[in-house]
C-alpha cells in the first residue's frame, strides 16, 4: 500500500493543541513533525481501512484596491466553492483606495492568525508585495505564474500572495492560486533560507 505524507503546509489550518488523526498508511514528514510538536498538536493513529483524515485547508484572507476589486470578485466565491473559508477584506464595490491600506490589512490578518495564508490584489500586484513586506513575519510572493507560485512556496514560503489584477486574465489568475494555494513548503536548504529572511527581518538599521 503506498504511504501517504503530510507536509507542513497540510498542518496550516489545525490550531495549537488540535488533534491530528492519521491512518496506517499515513506519516509525517519530519519538518511536518517538527512543527506538530512545536504547535502541541496531538497525533491520533485511526484503526486500518478508516476513512483518511479530513484536514482543513488554511483560512484566508484577501483583499484589494481598486485596480483590483474585479479579479478578487471573481476569486473570492470561486475559493468558497473550493472550500475555503475567506474572510474578504474588502472592498465591496469598486472604489479609489490606496493598495498601501489594502495589503497593510491582509498582511495584519495573517500575522495575528485571523487567516493562515494571505492574498491580495491590486493592478500590478508589485506595490502590495513591497507594502505587505514590511510587516513582520510576513512574506508576501509578487506571483505572475504557476511557475513562480509553486517557487514562492515551495522555496520561500510565502504566507502571501499578491496579484495584477489589471494584469491577469480570471482563468490564469485561478490557476495561479491554485498553484499556491496546494504547493508545500520545502524542509531541508530551502528552509534554512528562509530562515536567514527571517534573521535580516530581525536585524535593526536604525
Amino acid at each position: 500500500m503506498p504511504r501517504r505524507f503530510l507536509t507542513v503546509a497540510d498542518l496550516e489550518g489545525l490550531e495549537e493543541g488540535a488533534e491530528l488523526a492519521l491512518g496506517a498508511d499515513c506519516e509525517l514528514t519530519d519538518w511536518a513533525r517538527e512543527e506538530a510538536e512545536r504547535r502541541g498538536l496531538r497525533i491520533k493513529r485511526v484503526a486500518a481501512g478508516a476513512p483518511p483524515p479530513q484536514l482543513p485547508r488554511p483560512r484566508l484572507a484577501i483583499a484589494s484596491d481598486h485596480g483590483g476589486w474585479e479579479l478578487k470578485q471573481a476569486l473570492v466565491p470561486w475559493l468558497r466553492d473550493q472550500g475555503y473559508a475567506v474572510a474578504d477584506l474588502g472592498p465591496e464595490e469598486s472604489r479609489p483606495l490606496d493598495y498601501p491600506d489594502q495589503a497593510l490589512r491582509v498582511a495584519e490578518a495573517v500575522r495575528a492568525r485571523q487567516a493562515d495564508l494571505g492574498i491580495m490584489i491590486d493592478a500590478a500586484g508589485i506595490g502590495s508585495a513591497m507594502a505587505a513586506n514590511k510587516v513582520p513575519g510576513i512574506r508576501a510572493a509578487l506571483c505572475y505564474d504557476r511557475a513562480t507560485a509553486r517557487n514562492s512556496r515551495e522555496h520561500n514560503h510565502a504566507n502571501l500572495l499578491t496579484l495584477g489584477g489589471r494584469m491577469l486574465s480570471p482563468e490564469l489568475a485561478r490557476e495561479i492560486v491554485w498553484t499556491w494555494l496546494t504547493t508545500a513548503p520545502a524542509g531541508g536548504r530551502h528552509a534554512a533560507r528562509v530562515e536567514k529572511i527571517n534573521a535580516i527581518e530581525k536585524k535593526s538599521y536604525t
